[in-house]
């Protein structure tokens, strides 16, 4: 597993992964206030333009995920994940977690924070195994969802 940055000229192809990726979560939930499925191409240029890295997560060569970081390299602010997916084919691989790890090798391996669907116990499951444990805070979207707040000192 690799890490190569998104050049904002890749914005469409991440934004096409990223509805791929994030459908069935869409659908499950119908959650158009925070779901990344519901995103415009547009929003992922704007994030593409800010000063935090969009990586490509890689494997054999080939994109099957991606994972954007916001680090404003302020000692007292957390950096924070914000979104991170795997294409369902390449899922259950530890992918994922490879692609955490190596986003704090690069960014450090403490004070980070992100945000997961309560619901989704495999993410729950994941974060807390990669060191994150839950901050107490929750913020209900509707009635099928709830996002659950975890923190990595």
């Amino acid at each position: 597993m690799q890490l190569s940055r998104i050049d904002i000229k890749e914005a469409h192809k991440l934004w096409e992964m990223q509805v791929k990726a994030f459908a069935a979560l869409y659908q499950k939930y119908q959650d158009t206030e925070t779901s990344p499925a519901a995103e415009t191409v547009e929003r992922i240029m704007t994030r593409l333009q800010q000063p935090f890295t969009y990586y490509w997560i890689q494997e054999n060569g080939e994109n099957v995920g991606a994972v954007r970081v916001v680090d404003k390299k302020e000692k007292d602010t957390p950096k924070r994940i914000s979104p991170i997916f795997i294409l369902p084919q390449f899922q259950n691989q530890g992918l994922a977690q490879k692609a955490i790890r190596a986003v704090e090798e690069l960014h450090g391996s403490s004070n980070w924070e992100l945000d997961t669907i309560l619901q989704e116990k495999g993410n729950c499951y994941l974060y807390e195994k990669m060191g994150y444990r839950p901050t107490g805070k929750t913020k209900v979207i509707n009635d099928k969802m709830t996002l659950i707040f975890y923190k990595k000192d």
